[in-house]
């Protein structure tokens, strides 16, 4: 049994979800997103909540319930809120900067590391360290910052590299020196 499906979703004011056959589009003062439902799950809307329910107790329409309550609550939050993730870097003469629609990251290699930032995304950088990605999409932030951080992670010696911020990197002790 899905806990998380049976839970009914409030929908807060500005927001509009519209269901046509199989797909849902949600609409909010920052957006529009849109999800189609997979089979066996419907979606019903009353006094302002939205119900996801499941058309058999068979195991797969189980495991699609709760997961596609999720995905209407994200579009849900992200048109109306939205979603950001910061990321942070760590170490002497790495740093990062918005060039048009990239990101160019000089991490300590030869070259410098352009990744195309993908349409909906905002990218911000201050202080040439702080990075803040912000977008409707709550898939689409969390792989950006992940592909972002995939680029230099955190080493445990120094702690050298991008984290996520108030990530806590387990540090190794150094070599130590015998006599």
């Amino acid at each position: 049994m899905s806990r998380v499906g049976l839970k009914p979703i409030q929908l807060p004011e500005k927001v509009a979800i519209k269901l046509d056959g199989r797909s849902v589009v949600v609409e909010g003062p920052k957006g529009k997103l849109g999800f189609d439902l997979p089979a066996g799950i419907s979606l019903t809307q009353e006094d302002g909540t939205v119900v996801v329910s499941r058309a058999t107790e068979s195991r797969q329409h189980k495991a699609l319930h709760g997961t596609a309550r999720s995905l209407v609550n994200n579009m849900i939050i992200g048109v109306s809120k939205g979603f950001e993730k910061s990321l942070e870097i760590h170490g002497v003469g790495l740093r990062a900067a918005v060039k048009g629609t990239e990101l160019d990251l000089s991490l300590g290699r030869s070259h410098p590391l352009l990744h195309p930032i993908p349409a909906g995304l905002t990218v911000t950088v201050a202080d040439n360290t702080k990075i803040k990605v912000e977008g409707i999409d709550k898939q689409l932030v969390g792989q950006f910052a992940a592909e972002v951080r995939a680029r230099r992670k955190p080493e445990p010696y120094k702690g050298k590299g991008i984290r996520y911020e108030n990530e806590q990197v387990r540090r190794k002790a150094g070599k130590a020196v015998t006599k």
